[in-house]
């Protein structure tokens, strides 16, 4: 992937890089970037590509045109109706392989989000490491309006936001929830207003992009097991990091950096 470039000609998934972030768009907007087997296919691939990338250090995704992601193909799921239930279940690993790529990532990734998020968009979107939102977008966990019952993994993502009362009404209900209401919850990093939330999400990923890359990629191992591990294996998996940081050249040039008051230089330590 090289530096600066134009976007990517890929009708599926569109990729630009801009300094250190790579900003990686959703492209299918005649149906409000509902997920598509291109992007299935280029997204997983793409962010592997990014973590052995040592020039980016952190990405952003968002969605083509005004809306971020409509979730999946009714026209596809009333397909899969039709399948045997082992091949229903092969099918939804598309999504599944999507959202484990994002969690996996060893880079911060941020949803910048226009217009809205529902179901498995809403998925998409919480399960990056940050999300920013413009204030009129609407989110909804709206499975429940077709008989069908949530998937790639959001009722994991919002059980580690909400309280057990509002992630079932949000699930129960399938209810439009504005960004206002989630950002007081928690739920959202930044609220910008119309049509900034991209250039919001990529001021937020060039500020993650100037950190040390090995101490940011254990620090988002940490974040994530701390809602899964109990206190005693926390406090393990955070001594075991502590201990390769502080062997490692970034942790030299942080503290170096820190005595001689100046501003440490971790982007020339990239691939080191």
């Amino acid at each position: 992937m090289s530096n600066n470039t134009a976007p990517q000609q890929n009708p599926a998934l569109l990729s630009e890089q801009r300094g250190s972030v790579l900003i990686l768009t959703n492209n299918n907007p005649s149906a409000r970037n509902a997920l598509s087997l291109g992007f299935y296919q280029a997204l997983p691939s793409t962010l592997a590509a990014a973590q052995e990338d040592p020039s980016i250090a952190a990405i952003v995704l968002t969605g083509a045109g005004d809306f971020f992601c409509s979730g999946g193909d009714l026209n596809q799921l009333k397909i899969r109706r039709e399948l045997p239930t082992e091949q229903r279940g092969e099918s939804l690993e598309g999504l599944h392989t999507l959202i484990r790529a994002i969690r996996h990532c060893n880079k911060p990734v941020i949803a910048a989000i226009e217009g809205g998020a529902a179901g498995a968009g809403m998925s998409l979107a919480f399960a990056c490491d940050m999300v920013v939102a413009a204030r009129d977008a609407i989110f909804s966990v709206a499975y429940i309006k077709v008989g069908l019952t949530p998937d790639g993994g959001i009722t994991q993502f919002l059980s580690e936001i909400l309280s057990r009362h509002v992630l079932i009404e949000f699930s129960l209900t399938g209810d439009r929830i504005g960004s206002e209401r989630l950002h007081a919850l928690g739920a959202l990093n930044r609220m910008t207003e119309r049509g900034g939330a991209l250039n919001e999400a990529i001021a937020l990923a060039e500020r993650l992009a100037q950190g040390p890359q090995r101490a940011t990629a254990r620090i988002k191992k940490l974040c994530q097991k701390a809602y899964e591990n109990d206190f005693e294996t926390q406090m393990m998996q955070e001594a075991v990091y502590m201990v390769e940081s502080q062997g490692d050249n970034e942790s030299a040039e942080g503290i170096a950096a820190f005595l001689e008051k100046r501003q440490a230089n971790f982007s020339a330590l990239r691939g080191k």
